[in-house]
């Protein structure tokens, strides 16, 4: 019960549950599915649209380096969640790393922010894709209370579709994936080929109105960028539905962070060096860069389908995060760390979904979505952003502690005698990047709180966390890879 001691997580000999009881979930996923399930988390076109203009008005086209920086950092991650992943191949990812590595304070932590921060995301997304659908219906100056309404009912669907089961899953999430593949590397393909407009050097230039200098610009790039390239992990929160997880996982996990990144600097790329008069969209620093330069390259019979692709972009996504945050909550309640565990552990329907753990996760970010448009959303939507960070900077850094104190033992995914570097400089990385992204910065025409959103929804939902922590801590069970 309680605190695990750290001295006690060195047992090698751990396995994912394997009886049929009621707290087992089944297993439904291959390699592939992992891989997908991930690959569509990530979403090569959520990561690019919704950062890119952010990044190009931030830096100029010279934040296009920002995504390789970026890359490189999260694959450092991605290496030490594979290590994790093979050693606890648990549900709910980050919190089973962090607990079993040093604690249940430590994983609780990391679950707290991840939830926080993947339930807020679901509503950013639903509310994306609502603006994108009522488009391709023409209906392009929406009230606040229509957008909402079409996100609410975005929710629903995907909520559905996670509840139905894991089959109907996988159908929704590969036809995403070849729709998302289409969209990134055909059109970029095209861009280069056909409507290159603007020289390979100019992916090294800067604002127009900057002299040298420019690190402050670059680290607001890496901090956006920073968005676009979470998810990845959500393949070790389905963990024990994967068949073989102490391989599949960690092959998934890698393998999805490095496909996408791949594909979102090619794709970036291939904008980038289409943009017509790029001096005039920089000085401007209005609209959608993105949209703009497909309609004038590729003509405006292109504007509809681009919606439609960006509608099963963000949907896709918001299926794999429901997915990663659901299995976290699951997981917590059945070492019963949530207020009303006992419901949440609970699975239901023929394939044994954890039902009432996604229909929550559809609750909060419907009721997120009721405030949108207003300053507590936008101070608390910020923190979609910090607080994936944080609930990978806890297992990292219970890890790296792990390996300082020479109680790791490796599962079958192991770095060998890298493993120690790579930890320490993941470690590092993240705490740069946290230090980067919760950085309050000066925001023309932003009121103070929304420059200090991020310390603010920290500071709350911190307190918030700290006592629902206190009131369930004597109740929670000792980790499910050290029962019997």
């Amino acid at each position: 019960m309680g605190l695990q001691s750290p001295e006690n997580t060195a047992d090698p000999r751990v396995a994912v549950p394997t009886d049929s009881g009621p707290e087992t979930l089944n297993r439904g996923f291959g390699f592939r599915a992992a891989l997908s399930l991930a690959f569509a988390d990530i979403s090569p076109i959520v990561a690019l649209y919704a950062i890119f203009a952010l990044g190009l008005f931030a830096a100029g086209p010279r934040f296009f380096w920002a995504f390789p920086i970026v890359l490189a950092g999260q694959l450092l991650v991605a290496l030490v969640f594979g290590e994790l992943a093979s050693r606890w191949p648990y549900a709910g990812s980050v919190y089973q790393w962090a607990r079993h590595a040093r604690g249940t304070t430590w994983g609780w932590t990391a679950a707290w922010a991840y939830m926080w921060g993947l339930t807020l995301t679901l509503s950013t997304m639903a509310y994306a894709a609502a603006t994108f659908l009522l488009e391709v219906f023409g209906v392009a100056s929406p009230s606040r209370w229509l957008q909402v309404a079409v996100a609410l009912a975005i929710i629903g669907f995907g909520t559905a579709a996670n509840m139905i089961g894991r089959q109907f899953l996988k159908v929704m999430i590969v036809a995403s994936i070849l729709c998302e593949l289409f969209g990134s590397v055909v059109l970029g393909v095209v861009l280069l080929v056909f409507h290159r407009v603007n020289p390979v050097s100019t992916l090294f230039d800067g604002l127009p109105d900057q002299h040298g200098g420019g690190l402050s610009t670059m680290l607001v790039a890496v901090a956006f960028v920073g968005w676009a390239f979470l998810g990845f992990e959500s393949a070790g929160s389905i963990a024990e539905e994967v068949e073989d997880p102490e391989r599949n996982v960690p092959k998934a996990i890698v393998g999805a962070l490095l496909l996408v990144g791949t594909i979102v600097m090619f794709s970036a790329a291939a904008v980038i060096l289409a943009i017509p008069d790029l001096g005039a969209v920089l000085t401007a620093k209005t609209g959608d860069p993105v949209s703009a330069t497909l309609t004038t390259q590729l003509g405006a019979s292109i504007a509809k389908p681009l919606l439609v692709m960006f509608v099963i972009g963000f949907v896709s996504a918001f299926l794999a995060v429901q997915s990663a945050v659901s299995r976290a909550v699951f997981g917590m309640a059945r070492d019963g760390a949530l207020p009303g565990s006992a419901a949440l552990a609970q699975l239901g329907g023929p394939e044994r979904m954890p039902i009432r753990a996604i229909g929550l996760t559809a609750v909060v970010s419907a009721l997120f979505l009721l405030f949108a448009g207003s300053d507590l959303y936008n101070v608390l939507v910020n923190f979609s952003v910090m607080g994936p960070y944080i609930a990978f900077a806890v297992p990292v850094f219970a890890a790296a502690l792990a390996r300082l104190g020479g109680r790791w033992v490796p599962g079958r995914f192991s770095l060998g005698r890298w493993g120690g570097m790579v930890t320490y400089a993941a470690a590092l990385w993240l705490a740069f990047e946290i230090l980067n992204v919760l950085w309050p910065r000066t925001q023309p025409g932003q009121p103070w709180y929304i420059e200090w959103s991020m310390v603010i929804s920290l500071v709350g939902l911190g307190i918030v966390g700290a006592v629902v922590y206190a009131t369930c801590r004597h109740r929670i069970s000792e980790p499910v890879g050290e029962r019997s």
